[in-house]
């Protein structure tokens, strides 16, 4: 059985397992997820501030944190497989208490089913521990196609009509009434009949586990009357020796049964597993969903489109996880951009550009993983990867300066990048003189263009922005940071050309305002 709710045709490759007695830390839940993520990651994570964005799908469970990790970072590129998965979500919207109530049976029957006492002492007790778990498991999933006749109905995708479908057409009663009866037999409560041939020596060989006959007799005869004619021998009850030998010979017997219950009794827990994990996204995405809808914040279903269609168009967005963290509403952009391959941002400090570039980064990420997108409207293309390079503060573990640590952090992004990836710097190379920062980075912004690398690139160095403008390149828009004359910030991007000021004077005179005044110093 499969869902097949992250993807058409395959699972959803999840780098951990729920645990239902061992939770990892919150903040690093699950190493192997970590272990598999690319080696850019890290800097996206702290650039982009998504642990706030994982945290908040994960309400504290470590476990949908994980999920969520590894859903965002390991994105898609096919807008197909994108739109495939923001149906399911819009059913998930749509009925939240229903995916939550699977989410939580999923759950369950692996709990449920990890409780269950198992011995491997013999394949008599393997088998009768395989019964256990498969009677655990046979009742949980009689309750998800309960789920699934009741509310399969209103779900309008074609991920939720094919599981449901699936629930409906192969776990029918007749089915259950299958599985019953085999699991009855299994229990052996009238004894076991298994038969054998003889090998060299007379050493009993082919041993075979098999159906009993089928007792026609009616309830007086099988009293009264007298049992077909059989050769028997009883074990005396102080016989330690038979008892073990009958216990070998059944052990025997039950061998091939048990290990084909076993291994299908991990079968079905393998599928609530991958249930678990599936669900365990989108549960992720209805509580991000509800957090921004108690605070007001628009969100939409982008529209993806591809790869080589140069195109990103946004109304209203904003940076969710800033959103987050603060109390009141979060100031939203409208940004037009197709057909853009390189979009510098320059303006006044202050005035909103780092936080507008972690908009750009985050809503291409939720995008490409099949979420929503806190906008009121996105259509972009889709890239190879989302890359940061962002301006660090010095700290005791840097080997070298900030110009050398700027530049090792470049060229390892190099080894990574691919054509139709997302670059977003922000204040990069500004470490060292303006004339040289500026030279370098032009010199790498026009050997990632040429790559065919779509940047957004927010800057204070004049030079370098102002050499791009002087080219007239029609594949490049400015934006700056829009400030009123009286110094206010509306942390707005509008379209304009570059100036020659960040404005530092207005941060000035809002520090260091005149006592006697109250006004800025002159």
């Amino acid at each position: 059985m499969k869902a097949f709710l992250m993807y058409r045709d395959r699972d959803f490759e999840f780098r951990g397992r729920f645990s239902p007695t061992g939770w990892y830390g919150h903040g690093r839940p699950f190493p192997e997820v970590d272990a598999a993520l690319p080696p850019h990651a890290g800097d996206l994570i702290q650039d982009l501030a998504l642990d706030t964005l994982f945290s908040a799908m994960a309400r504290g469970d470590p476990f949908l944190y994980a999920i969520a990790k590894q859903a965002v970072i390991h994105s898609l590129t096919d807008p197909g497989a994108i739109q495939y998965r923001q149906d399911i979500l819009q059913d998930c919207l749509a009925h939240p208490d229903v995916v939550r109530e699977m989410y939580h049976l999923a759950a369950e029957a692996i709990i449920r089913e990890s409780k269950v006492f198992r011995s491997t002492y013999s394949a008599t007790s393997i088998l009768s521990s395989a019964v256990d778990s498969m009677q655990v498991l046979v009742e949980m999933l009689k309750r998800l196609r309960a789920i699934a006749v009741r509310h399969g109905d209103r779900f309008r995708s074609m991920g939720f009509r094919r599981f449901f479908d699936m629930l409906k057409g192969e776990l029918d009663d007749g089915y259950f009434a299958t599985i019953a009866e085999h699991l009855h037999r299994l229990k052996f409560g009238s004894g076991e009949l298994i038969s054998a041939q003889l090998g060299k020596g007379n050493k009993g060989i082919n041993y075979v586990l098999r159906k009993p006959y089928p007792d026609t007799r009616s309830w007086l005869d099988r009293i009264l009357g007298k049992g077909p004619p059989a050769y028997s021998y009883e074990v005396p009850p102080r016989d330690e020796a038979g008892a073990q030998a009958l216990g070998q010979l059944a052990s025997r017997g039950a061998n091939s049964v048990a290990n084909a219950l076993a291994q299908s009794a991990d079968h079905v827990v393998n599928f609530f597993h991958m249930l678990l994990a599936e669900l365990g996204f989108y549960v992720g995405c209805l509580n991000l969903y509800e957090q921004l809808a108690v605070k007001g914040e628009p969100t939409c279903i982008p529209t993806p489109l591809d790869m080589n269609a140069s195109r990103f168009s946004a109304e209203g967005l904003y940076d969710v996880c800033l959103a987050l963290r603060t109390q009141g509403r979060v100031v939203g952009n409208t940004v037009a951009a197709d057909h853009k391959e390189l979009v510098i941002i320059t303006g006044a400090n202050q005035g909103g550009k780092s936080t507008f570039l972690r908009s750009i980064g985050l809503a291409q990420l939720m995008m490409q993983c099949g979420m929503f997108v806190p906008a009121v409207r996105l259509a972009a293309n889709v890239c190879n990867g989302v890359f940061t390079h962002f301006k660090r503060e010095e700290d005791v573990s840097m080997q070298g300066g900030k110009f050398d640590e700027e530049l090792s952090r470049m060229s390892n992004l190099l080894d990574s990048l691919q054509p139709r990836a997302l670059m977003l710097f922000n204040e990069s190379f500004a470490s060292t003189n303006e004339r040289e920062g500026a030279e370098i980075a032009r010199q790498i912004v026009r050997a990632l263009l040429v790559a065919r690398v779509k940047i957004f690139y927010v800057t204070h160095m004049y030079d370098l922005a102002d050499g791009f403008r002087r080219q007239n390149r029609e594949d490049t828009l400015f934006l700056r940071a829009e400030r009123w004359p009286d110094g206010r910030r509306t942390f707005r991007l509008i379209e304009g050309e570059p100036l020659a000021t960040s404005y530092g004077l207005d941060l000035y005179r809002e520090v260091f305002r005149d006592e006697r005044t109250g006004g800025g110093l002159d």
